[in-house]
Formats: C-alpha cells, sequence, structure tokens
C-alpha cells in the first residue's frame, strides 16, 4: 500500500488549495478513504472522509462548507478541495486509507498566512 500526497503550500487567508493522494498497492475502489490533519502541538484529527461505493462524505464541523472532499476511481486517487482557508487550517495534512486503517501517506504541509 502506497499513498502520496501532494498540493501543500503556503497560501493567504481567503485563499484556496487542492490536495490529492495517488493510491496504489490495493484495490483502492473497494475502500473508504479519509484525510487527516495534524497542527504544532495538536493531536491528529480527522477533516474528511469519503465511502468507498456510495460516495457518502463525512467532514469535520471545522470545515464544513469550506472543504470538499472527492475521489476518483479511475486515477485511484482521492481530493481535497479547501476553500476560504484560515490561519486554523495550517497542518501537515495526511491522506488514510479508510477512517482507522494503518496505511498513511507521508503528509504534505498546509500553511494559512498573510
Amino acid at each position: 500500500v502506497r499513498l502520496v500526497e501532494s498540493g501543500g503550500g503556503l497560501v493567504q487567508p481567503g485563499g484556496s488549495l487542492r490536495l490529492s493522494c495517488a493510491a496504489s498497492g490495493f484495490t483502492f475502489s473497494s475502500y473508504a478513504m479519509s484525510w487527516f490533519r495534524q497542527a504544532p502541538g495538536k493531536e491528529r484529527e480527522l477533516v474528511a472522509g469519503i465511502a468507498s461505493a456510495s460516495g457518502r462524505t463525512d467532514y469535520a464541523d471545522s470545515v464544513k462548507g469550506r472543504f470538499t472532499i472527492s475521489r476518483d476511481n479511475a486515477k485511484n486517487t482521492v481530493y481535497l478541495q479547501m476553500n476560504s482557508l484560515k490561519p486554523d487550517d495550517t497542518a501537515v495534512y495526511y491522506c488514510r486509507r479508510s477512517y482507522t486503517s494503518n496505511y498513511w501517506g507521508q503528509g504534505t504541509q498546509v500553511t494559512v498566512s498573510s
């Protein structure tokens, strides 16, 4: 199993970023996928998740209405579109297979600052 995130960077408050997570080594379409984040000095927290078949999505209250998770099973990729970014969104963002597996990506840094 391999998960590789990309798309992080520095953005001003109110800006947007799209994170991507390219998956390999398993049948991507059979698994839910999720995004977590970890800010300095804080615990890692669930940001968003998407089911395998139904495409049902879940979001943390702090990102509802601003972030959108999606997946492209043909490309084995899950995305996180982040709009109206705030300084509190600054964190390392991780892709994870399902919600509870031990399979994580290496993380991508998102910094929201003016």
